[in-house]
């Protein structure tokens, strides 16, 4: 026998959509890939809370870093920074004052950022319809799942390796690059070369940003499609749910780290690059 309820619960469909809003400036959804209007300020808000928890947890453990037997989280910080360290120094050939670091706050950041995922997928909207009063207020709160948020990481890159290409090369080196390689130094071939070199700046700016978002979103969609599972309420439905979730949750733990890895090694790579030349 109908109850009425039935009526007002959400589509499978309805639930996705939603879960897939942003919470923006506009006042309406956001379910667009990207906007590129600086509207999602959820994506925002989750990048810069991250961005600053990995500034104070780096802070932290330096200011207690000891000489004797380190603790844990000193311990596994170590490991990561060596690590990171060694990375840089195997790809820049050049001063890692300021790389080295930079690529392990990449590393760091981009890690918590995609470990948001692991929340419950229905906790943060219901936090915020709870605060706003709102039941189809939005949020969400991956920023990596949002390609605005990568592609602003990307082109944060863009400009660093625009900046070590100057710096390195000097600012008539670099544009004598632009337009004498790869093709060679003879004037015919300079559109030609200054062409292939703007779309390569272009195309890894944009695959580095949009590898991170695609492998993220995907994860995120599997994420929603399991929690729906428990939504049936049936005894299968529930086991499925949290069997599924439980197993792609462990492996969503490679994930995240491979694709911060990856977004790390690619960043390290793109500023090495700027300086060698052609």
């Amino acid at each position: 026998m109908a109850t009425g309820h039935e009526a007002a619960a959400p589509t499978a469909s309805e639930y996705i959509v939603h879960h897939l809003g942003h919470f923006n400036t506009s006042g309406k959804p956001q379910q667009a890939i990207a906007d590129f209007s600086l509207a999602n300020l959820d994506t925002l808000f989750f990048s810069l809370l991250m961005g600053l928890f990995t500034v104070f947890l780096m802070w932290s453990v330096a200011r207690k870093v000891t000489a004797g037997v380190p603790g844990r989280l000193q311990a596994a910080l170590e490991i990561v920074i060596e690590w990171v360290d060694e990375q840089a120094r195997s790809i820049v050939h050049g001063d890692r004052t300021f790389i080295a670091p930079l690529a392990l706050t990449v590393f760091l950041w981009t890690w918590f950022m995609n470990a948001l995922d692991f929340l419950p997928v229905d906790l943060a909207p219901m936090l915020w319809q709870a605060i706003t009063g709102d039941s189809h207020a939005y949020m969400r709160i991956v920023p990596t799942a949002d390609l605005n948020g990568p592609l602003g990481m990307s082109m944060g890159v863009l400009v660093l390796m625009i900046w070590y290409s100057f710096k390195i090369k000097g600012v008539g080196g670099f544009l004598h690059e632009l337009v004498a390689a790869p093709f060679g130094d003879k004037l015919i071939l300079y559109p030609m070369n200054l062409l292939l070199n703007l779309i390569e700046f272009a195309a890894k700016a944009l695959s580095l940003g949009m590898r991170l978002f695609g492998n993220m979103y995907a994860g995120e969609l599997i994420f929603m499609l399991i929690a729906l599972l428990g939504g049936t309420v049936t005894w299968w439905g529930i086991s499925m749910h949290l069997a599924l979730g439980a197993v792609w949750a462990i492996f969503h733990i490679l994930i995240i780290t491979l694709q911060a890895f990856i977004f790390m090694m690619l960043t390290l790579v793109y500023i090495g690059q700027a300086h060698e030349a052609h």
